[in-house]
């Protein structure tokens, strides 16, 4: 049973892994540029502070998932990994919340204060972005999952089921 626990976790963990590196790669490789008027603009993620926030959040956690895959699940830091599974799952909530804002203000823009939408004329960079928050979607919900089960796996022992 007990094997079958770390199974799952490293499982669960190493699926995160994954998910959380390639958001990463995919914001930090999305750019474009366009012509408009004859003026050259371009789009990468370094132009904004919420994707620079949401390419740091992503590599904590895809760099917190490798070193906890390193640690033995028999130490006493276990409890401890518990917490911080659940400060990395609400990491990543926030940065995925800021990154879509920005993101739908990109799309759709902002009749109220004047913004314009810019996918229309940067359609690789925002392709990159929708890839970019559909891994981190993904990541946190593997790290919901994940701290659901490692909370059922740490207070399982507490309170035993009685026949």
């Amino acid at each position: 049973m007990a094997k079958t626990k770390r199974i799952i976790t490293v499982l669960l963990r190493l699926l995160a892994l994954g998910a959380t590196l390639s958001a990463t790669v995919v914001m930090v490789t999305s750019h474009d540029s366009a012509e408009v008027l004859n003026l050259k603009f371009s789009a990468k993620y370094s132009n904004s502070p919420t994707f620079k926030y949401y390419v740091i959040a992503e590599a904590i956690a895809a760099g917190y998932s490798l070193i906890v895959l390193f640690l033995s699940s028999k130490s006493l830091v276990w409890r401890l990994i518990v917490i911080l599974d659940v400060v990395i799952a609400m990491l990543l909530t926030s940065s995925i919340s800021a990154a879509l804002a920005e993101a739908q203000i990109g799309k759709k823009g902002n009749s109220h204060a004047g913004w314009l939408p810019i996918c229309g004329q940067v359609p690789k960079f925002c392709d990159h972005v929708t890839g970019a928050l559909i891994a981190g979607f993904a990541a946190a919900i593997l790290y919901l999952v994940l701290n659901l089960y490692s909370l059922h796996a740490v207070l399982s022992p507490l309170f035993p089921v009685k026949p």
